[in-house]
């Protein structure tokens, strides 16, 4: 990732639009807790450029669903530099959603749609079930249950985005998942932000359908997850 670049565009071109997702952040954390990052210079780097960094991966017009959207990681970073993109953004609290409603409201964000419901739920819906070109998730779970959340949603061609630290354990640990789940390891990048933070995306190709049975529900893609 070139991090001056998209520094630039960050603090430079897109710097209004910005500023104002960085005072709504901190403005509704304080009501919904949102963030334990609350440093101004910290927010810039360790959410708003961390979450720029898998902008090359997503296609022209692309359709993305976020899983576990919380603060609008890496979502709304992601729609203010490319606005082509159409998003749904997925969370299961109640409070986030107004809270992201708002951001989008604010920000006027074209294309944005908020979904107040559990994963494993919406993934059951025909209108959502395997119909994205991407789905991406942050900080959400390890990264085979992350898989059984997000794959469902993925059409066979798309991709599964998954924004993790320098952890390949966690790779290795989802191997069985991703192939049961109708994914393939596509490729890892590995980056390091600023202050030194090591990062990886993990990109997962879909080439097959997801089994119905995905995902089970009821907690077991936490409490249990495929091994």
């Amino acid at each position: 990732m070139d991090c001056k670049y998209y520094m630039n565009l960050i603090s430079g071109e897109y710097g209004e639009k910005f500023g104002q997702f960085k005072n709504l952040l901190l403005d509704y954390n304080n009501k919904f807790n949102l963030t334990a990052i609350t440093d101004e210079k910290e927010v810039y780097i360790k959410h708003f450029l961390d979450s720029v960094a898998g902008e090359s991966f997503f296609t022209k017009n692309a359709s993305v669903v976020e899983i576990g959207s919380g603060g609008g990681f890496p979502s709304v970073p992601l729609k203010l530099i490319r606005d082509d993109l159409h998003f749904l953004l997925i969370e299961s609290t109640g409070k986030k959603c107004s809270y992201l409603q708002t951001v989008v409201d604010n920000l006027n964000l074209n294309n944005v749609q908020v979904k107040n419901a559990r994963a494993e739920d919406a993934a059951r819906e025909v209108i959502y079930r395997e119909k994205f070109d991407f789905a991406v998730a942050r900080a959400v779970a390890r990264l085979n249950t992350l898989c059984e959340y997000c794959m469902p949603f993925v059409k066979v061609g798309g991709k599964f985005i998954a924004y993790k630290g320098d952890n390949d354990d966690e790779i290795r640990e989802a191997a069985n998942a991703i192939k049961i789940l109708g994914g393939e390891l596509e490729k890892t990048e590995k980056y390091e932000l600023p202050d030194g933070e090591k990062r990886t995306l993990i990109i997962i190709k879909k080439v097959a359908h997801t089994p119905k049975q995905y995902p089970r529900g009821q907690g077991k893609e936490r409490k249990a997850p495929i091994m």
